[in-house]
């Protein structure tokens, strides 16, 4: 495997095999964003989601997907080729994954990098297989998706990378990016599964007193489906949506699927109802 990959691991210590796995994962994707930034891909597109808030704003937790929007609305955008482009780039530094695109015909089209887990953790580490307590067939997964029907009203901003070295990617703006998130709390369908990262994620926005792009929020509900008023969105409506979403939230399912993804329990020890309002009160607009 390439040194530079091995380096870019070792920037985060890591003191088990979960770490190894999450850091591995995400050097895939910066590997990836590369690839992607060599086919000149973000002249047309923007990252947005967890991963860029991980990557280049600091968030504290890791993050699962690549999540994209093009940056005007084309139905018949063509993604293969930028895939091919990850492929090529995660190759060359020596990692061996294949990518699997979904076919489906949504203005969502998405795609799985995929690598054998103990394959890969075994060559960062030198360390014998038969240490590893990873299934042998394990597949390390990093979802791509590809919004090419994007809401209005979001504005981006050009972000570098260092490391295997310097690139830039083009990324929402803060306020965009929490926008997109509130979406998220406001909006995704939970099922069995309540997706404690976004919750986890609008703290993260509140203490760093990002404000909510009001306007692009309410593209994005709009769009949706899941605000159907003829009125604009207000302020008032908004924390009325948010109010009632934090009500009908499930605290130990939203704990159960942030637990993974962070370092200390400590960071999540005080949830409730009462701190989610509370948090609420503190969010700002734009």
């Amino acid at each position: 495997m390439n040194d530079a990959i091995k380096n870019m691991v070792d920037r985060y210590n890591c003191q088990s095999t979960q770490e190894y796995v999450n850091a591995f994962k995400e050097v895939m994707q910066e590997v990836s964003l590369l690839g992607l930034w060599r086919s000149n891909f973000f002249e047309k597109a923007a990252f947005y989601g967890g991963s860029a808030l991980r990557i280049f704003y600091g968030l504290d937790r890791f993050s699962e997907d690549l999540d994209f929007s093009l940056r005007q609305s084309n139905s018949e955008f063509i993604f293969e080729p930028y895939l091919e482009s990850i492929r090529l780039e995660l190759s060359s530094m020596g990692m061996d994954v294949t990518i699997d695109q979904k076919r489906k015909q949504t203005a969502i089209q998405s795609a799985f990098i995929k690598a054998n887990t103990l394959k890969h953790i075994v060559m960062i580490t030198s360390s014998s297989a038969n240490k590893m307590d990873i299934h042998s067939n394990a597949k390390i997964k990093v979802k791509i998706e590809l919004d090419t029907n994007p809401p209005e009203g979001f504005d981006t901003e050009t972000k570098y990378i260092l490391q295997p070295f310097p690139f830039s990617v083009s990324t929402f703006t803060p306020s965009n990016l929490f926008a997109g998130k509130m979406h998220a709390v406001l909006c995704r369908a939970w099922k069995n599964r309540v997706k404690g990262r976004d919750w986890f994620d609008m703290i993260w926005f509140v203490a760093r007193k990002i404000p909510v792009n009001l306007k692009h929020l309410e593209a994005r509900i709009r769009q949706t489906g899941h605000y159907k008023s003829t009125r604009m969105l207000t302020e008032e409506t908004f924390r009325s949506l948010l109010t009632d979403r934090i009500n009908c939230l499930d605290i130990k399912k939203a704990k159960d699927d942030i637990f993974p993804f962070i370092k200390d329990p400590d960071q999540i020890a005080v949830w409730s109802h009462d701190f989610f309002h509370d948090i609420a009160k503190k969010i700002i607009t734009c």
